[in-house]
């Protein structure tokens, strides 16, 4: 009988271990994402919309069949020509309208490969910025499509134009102000999360005139480094995939806080919308996306921005590219004259 007892509280509490387990393993908010399986049932259904985040060209050469293309790749379809977000939302409200997505429609933004995944988290983004509650994301985008054994099309689809009417939701945007007052200590409370990649977290990859990062920065997590990854055949090394991992996530984000504003900061805005949707997956209560980030932030050589760095803040040499190119365009003219004499 005693026997008996503890086998029933050791079975009881493995179960309960077992469940946490799995319970961690969850995402908080699971419709955000959504499988090839369930596209391809829903794109057929009214009120909803898939979006090809890829260039045009690409679109004609096979999409999902049922997806529109905004004409463009979708950052730059969906900001303007200095990769800003538009500060003039009727802008959207057009374009979205014509294309024909409405305050009451399901849109489903998927990508085709690693250089377009955020293509697709940036319209997932600036959906949400616009207070759309019905946005979503295909995770794995045209390889999981493929996976799965679905076809693709060539014959654009075109939908008949509805209205679309924004509902700004601010706090998903940071602003360039409020990092200001989360580097010089004025604001607290704020985590920030860098989406860079380690060397340009540094200051060792510069893109900007200064390189390193924003004081008072809580991680660096890049955004490539929270995707699934395999052994590319072609490099021998490991690279992400771009699907998606709850675990991996965790494990990454584990020491920030949920209930706290975080935002996310990258070069341009772009990667670190990557970043943003994955907070929302987590069940971030206040996330946001920074759009200017650091091209902005290290660029503006008469605005007081700090910048912190491991060795110390680093200036791009403007003086040493221009030799290096100076140099360069030589050896280059050298071989142009050496080419024509052996012919």
């Amino acid at each position: 009988m005693q026997k008996n007892f503890i086998g029933l509280i050791i079975a009881g509490a493995l179960s309960l271990l077992i469940s946490g387990v799995a319970g961690a393993a969850d995402w908080a908010n699971p419709e955000l994402l959504i499988t090839p399986e369930e596209l391809k049932v829903k794109i057929e259904k009214e009120g909803w919309v898939a979006v090809d985040s890829r260039d045009l060209k690409d679109y004609a050469k096979g999409h999902i069949p049922g997806a529109i293309s905004l004409g463009k790749r979708v950052k730059k379809a969906l900001r303007d020509s200095t990769s800003r977000v538009f500060r003039n939302t009727s802008k959207y409200e057009k374009l979205l309208g014509k294309v024909g997505i409405g305050n009451d429609t399901h849109v489903v933004f998927y990508h085709g490969n690693i250089k377009t995944l955020t293509d697709a988290s940036v319209g997932f983004w600036v959906m949400e910025y616009l207070g759309h509650d019905k946005v979503h994301f295909m995770d794995g985008g045209l390889e999981a499509w493929r996976n799965s054994g679905f076809r693709l099309e060539k014959d654009p689809t075109v939908l008949e134009p509805k209205t679309f009417k924004a509902n700004v939701v601010h706090s998903r945007l940071a602003s360039t102000d409020e990092v200001l007052g989360v580097a010089t200590g004025r604001t607290s409370g704020v985590q920030l999360v860098d989406s860079r990649s380690k060397k340009e977290h540094e200051g060792k990859d510069m893109r900007a005139i200064r390189g390193g990062h924003i004081p008072n920065t809580t991680l660096n997590v890049s955004h490539k480094d929270t995707m699934l990854k395999e052994m590319d055949k072609k490099t021998d090394k490991m690279e992400a995939t771009g699907f998606m991992d709850v675990k991996t996530l965790m494990e990454h984000f584990s020491s920030l806080d949920k209930n706290k504003r975080t935002v996310a900061y990258c070069q341009t805005g772009t990667r670190s919308t990557l970043t943003y949707l994955q907070f929302r997956l987590l069940g971030f209560n206040d996330p946001a996306n920074w759009d200017e980030s650091w091209r902005v932030w290290a660029s503006d050589l008469h605005a007081y921005r700090p910048v912190e760095a491991p060795n110390g803040e680093q200036w791009y040499n403007f003086d040493g590219v221009n030799k290096a190119i100076k140099k360069l365009t030589k050896k280059v003219k050298e071989l142009e004259e050496a080419m024509e004499d052996e012919s």
